[in-house]
């Protein structure tokens, strides 16, 4: 059972030695994994608990929100899930805003130190602390003072590049979803509620799910042939209904094949898989009909 903590004073309670993983975290890339599977190793090679220590909102939101990255690729939700899933132990979401921001470097890590930490694992270029004045060269200056095992891990390439959140997002904008699994090392996926819709799909015949977009990264607007639970494929129009009400409000409607459960306030998790067509505006509701039947038979044939 992953342990869950949102206060300081309860990681200091903590009764185990602490293996550290620094870092936002952002989809927990490969590169992200590589920091955090070292604070892994290091429990089970020397006892203690393995701890990822992140931040919500992410810090740039705060410092810079000009330039901070927008949406994310992972709500924490999502992001606890998947760390749960890497062996992690436990998980400490510290919320960042306008006051921790000016907390400095040094005091930051001699907070986190009150606990019983062994070790603490970062990205190579990782920064923190006011200003962003923090790196791993202080990191591993004050682990000799406190007595913990600074490591510092290096970037982790794909195609000739770094991977990195910015490239995720934009594969992911673009329907490269082998990219996106290659950086990630899984599926992309993302996690909605069901709402209450108008119904216009039951009337057309084509019931659909009409999902709360959450606010992460999601593709390009379009008909999408998706994966429902990692079982039931659908076919998912992203973005507005010209045809039904002009509205330019951003909706995913999900018709799943052969589904005829009652599935509203539930949570459902889309995995998008191929582009189908951009979305359009049909002269009349019959021959949306008609398009709805053929994007229908046109996933059924997707192998």
């Amino acid at each position: 059972m992953l342990i869950y903590l949102d206060d300081l004073e309860d990681l200091v309670l903590v009764p185990e030695r602490l293996h550290l993983a620094l870092g936002v975290f952002d989809g927990l890339h490969k590169g992200h994994q590589a920091v955090i599977q070292q604070a892994v190793r290091s429990a089970q090679s020397t006892g203690g608990l393995s701890f990822v220590i992140t931040f919500f909102p992410n810090p740039a939101e705060i410092l810079t929100p000009d330039q901070a990255p927008s949406p994310l690729i992972a709500t924490v939700n999502e992001k606890v899930m998947m760390l749960e899933s890497m062996g992690v132990d436990g998980v400490f979401v510290i919320e960042f805003d306008e006051e921790f921001a000016t907390v400095l470097a040094e005091d930051f890590i001699r907070v986190l130190c009150r606990a019983d930490v062994a070790s603490i694992s970062v990205g190579e270029d990782w920064r923190f602390g006011y200003r962003r004045e923090g790196c791993t060269n202080l990191l591993r200056s004050l682990s000799v003072e406190l007595g913990f095992a600074a490591k510092a891990l290096p970037h982790v390439n794909w195609d000739g590049m770094r991977i990195s959140s910015t490239r995720i997002r934009q594969a992911i904008h673009i329907g490269d979803f082998d990219a996106v699994k290659a950086m990630l090392g899984r599926d992309y996926f993302f996690s909605g509620i069901v709402v209450e819709g108008l119904k216009l799909g039951r009337i057309l015949g084509f019931p659909t799910a009409n999902l709360r977009l959450p606010e992460i990264q999601l593709p390009r607007d379009g008909v999408w042939v998706v994966e429902v639970d990692g079982i039931h494929r659908g076919v998912a129009n992203l973005g507005c209904r010209p045809t039904v009400d002009g509205n330019e409000e951003r909706l995913l409607e999900v018709h799943i094949l052969d589904f005829e459960e009652d599935i509203y306030g539930k949570t459902l998790q889309i995995r998008f898989l191929h582009f189908l067509r951009e979305i359009r505006k049909f002269d009349s509701l019959d021959a949306l009909k008609a398009q709805i039947f053929r994007d229908v038979q046109a996933v059924k044939h997707i192998a």
